[in-house]
């Protein structure tokens, strides 16, 4: 693979802008979310996105929160049990809520994308796979090149698993790895053989899945730039087609388990970053493109293609090729992302099954997006994902003047601007290759949320880098 798009990456930037601020997986981001949008108003907000004309396609999200036993990394919404009739029941429910959704979409609208996250979603076995992905394609309009993804953990895939998934559709896989260090394996609750994710990613390549991919993360404890080579070197030889490299967030305020990871075996900010600076580099010398944040790509990759089109879009599942896509989540905990609002659902699952009895939407909170938070939105995402902002238009698209409306936000990106890591020109703002490892606080300037939580009691927020 040529190595052309190989980045060089300053550290001491790295440390000027490393400070709390969010992920813009959304704007406005769920700190914002409220209880006074409620069910009903999900309700509605569907029957008018299903009305008109001009309809655009969707993309569905499936949350299955199980998992076999804690990673104490993690910061998701999980379940762990060994329970076998509790997941069945929740399939049980999650049948009424596809139902109660797919009933509201208009049938002329196509699926373009499927998505199952998690938990584990390969915890259920090959059988209720098979079933659940039936009852969604029973139910919805598929397109026939729709993208259909499963987060899978290679400690608990069966030889039975891959085949089940890869017959029932699916045709692009992601694989948990985190690292390939034991010492570090260990530390987290997450021990998996150098066998084991060698044998996922190979049968995934024989079974002819179109993507296979692979998640990492750094600032671990006992992570260091000098293991953290040997991870990178396994990962370059095995050739994963895309690779998420998350910095792990230390958030134990919400997630209490992750007090149980020794805080003196952490990388300090200079050895993470030195991670951070080693993982980039090394990555896009070995052929793969920087798609943004802690994405990158094969340069024949759908992403890498979306990248070069500014097409590129972002969503709660991360960087997206479906830009307008409305995304239909369902599950405890899933989000979903229509135009016009955001909805999140119940997060317990008695409360989930309540609501679902009723025949009511399980949605608890969401937000009605405003015209600024519209126009923040694009603006946003084009910072995060296009790596620049078009004034004109913008101009033309919301009916503003960018310089007068976008005047505080200007201003705030003057250091950066010195720093050379942002152009603000006459016709546009330029996002430089430096700028793209810090992009998030570029884009916090846009912030109107963040700029009004700083007068207040501001959400906390993982690290920008």
């Amino acid at each position: 693979m040529s190595n052309n798009n190989k980045f060089d990456v300053d550290l001491e930037l790295l440390k000027k802008y490393n400070r709390p601020g969010p992920r813009y997986t959304s704007y406005p981001t769920a700190p914002h979310f409220h209880d006074a949008f409620t069910s009903e108003d999900f309700y509605q907000a569907i029957v008018s996105a299903n009305q008109g004309d001009h309809l655009s396609d969707v993309s569905l999200y499936f949350h299955f929160p199980f998992c076999r036993t804690m990673c104490y990394f993690c910061a998701c919404n999980v379940i762990i049990t060994n329970n076998a009739g509790r997941i069945q029941r929740y399939l049980d429910y999650l049948k009424k809520e596809i139902d109660l959704t797919s009933k509201l979409i208009n049938p002329a609208r196509k699926v373009v994308q499927m998505h199952w996250g998690g938990g584990t979603p390969n915890y259920l076995t090959p059988d209720q796979i098979a079933d659940i992905s039936g009852y969604i394609k029973a139910r919805f309009n598929f397109s026939d090149t729709a993208e259909i993804s499963m987060e899978i953990d290679p400690r608990t895939i069966t030889p039975e698993h891959l085949p089940a998934i890869h017959e029932t559709g699916f045709n692009r896989v992601s694989f948990g790895v985190q690292d390939f260090n034991p010492k570090v394996q260990e530390v987290i609750n997450r021990v998996q053989t150098d066998e084991q994710n060698t044998y996922i990613i190979r049968e995934s390549r024989r079974l002819g899945f179109d993507s296979v991919n692979m998640d990492l993360m750094y600032g671990l404890p006992y992570q260091t730039v000098a293991s953290y080579e040997k991870t990178l070197d396994r990962v370059i030889e095995l050739s994963p087609d895309r690779l998420a490299v998350f910095n792990y967030a230390h958030v134990p305020w919400l997630k209490k388990h992750q007090q149980l990871l020794p805080q003196e075996a952490m990388p300090d900010t200079s050895e993470r970053l030195s991670i951070l600076k080693q993982l980039i580099e090394r990555l896009t010398d070995a052929g793969y493109v920087y798609i943004g944040m802690d994405h990158f790509a094969k340069p024949d990759d759908d992403l890498t293609k979306a990248l070069e089109q500014k097409s590129l879009y972002r969503n709660f599942m991360g960087y997206s090729t479906y830009a307008d896509a409305e995304v239909y989540a369902m599950g405890v905990t899933s989000i979903s992302q229509l135009h016009n609002v955001y909805a999140q659902n119940v997060k317990v699952n008695k409360a989930y099954e309540q609501r679902l009895d009723e025949g009511v939407m399980p949605a608890l909170i969401g937000l009605e997006l405003n015209d600024d938070d519209k126009l923040r939105r694009y603006v946003i995402t084009e910072i995060m994902c296009n790596s620049r902002v078009l004034k004109e238009d913008v101009q033309q698209r919301f009916k503003i003047d960018f310089d007068t409306y976008f005047q505080d936000a200007l201003s705030q990106l003057e250091p950066l601007n010195e720093d050379g890591l942002v152009s603000v020109l006459p016709d546009r703002i330029k996002v430089h290759d430096a700028g793209r490892l810090v992009v998030r606080n570029i884009a916090m300037a846009f912030d109107a949320y963040l700029q009004a939580d700083q007068q207040g009691k501001e959400p906390r927020y993982s690290r920008t880098v």
